[in-house]
């Protein structure tokens, strides 16, 4: 199973220098895990740059995958992992949702360089 944060979702969408690096886990949709608030980030910034329209393109194609909404469990065991790692709370939220599936994260987010069971790629301009 695969958990893909954020910015890669984001990456993935602008056709950006690492979006390769993200294509296999997004288009691999029988083994995507999609926690709810990557639809938050990714609505809200696609919103920002491109309009509402792309926007919802864009959660069209994440709901391709298994949405995992926020609940307690996720919920405790991110703030457990954000007082441990000094984590945001996205972020942590992320991390508790690929680990409670024994997902992979796939990130370009810094916070996670290091972290395992992560597929990190460094931030390309």
């Amino acid at each position: 199973m695969n958990v893909v944060d954020s910015s890669g979702w984001l990456e993935y969408f602008a056709d950006a220098p690492n979006a390769d690096f993200f294509a296999p886990a997004i288009e691999n949709v029988q083994e995507l895990l999609v926690p709810s608030i990557s639809m938050y980030e990714v609505f809200k910034r696609v919103v920002q740059q491109r309009g509402e329209s792309a926007a919802l393109q864009a959660l069209a194609t994440m709901q391709q995958g298994m949405v995992v909404n926020l609940d307690t469990a996720i919920a405790l065991s991110s703030a457990k992992i954000s007082l441990e790692m000094n984590l945001p709370l996205a972020d942590s939220v992320m991390l508790a949702t690929a680990r409670s599936y024994d997902a992979t994260l796939w990130t370009q987010d810094s916070d996670f360089k290091g972290i395992q069971g992560m597929q990190y790629i460094e931030k390309r301009s």
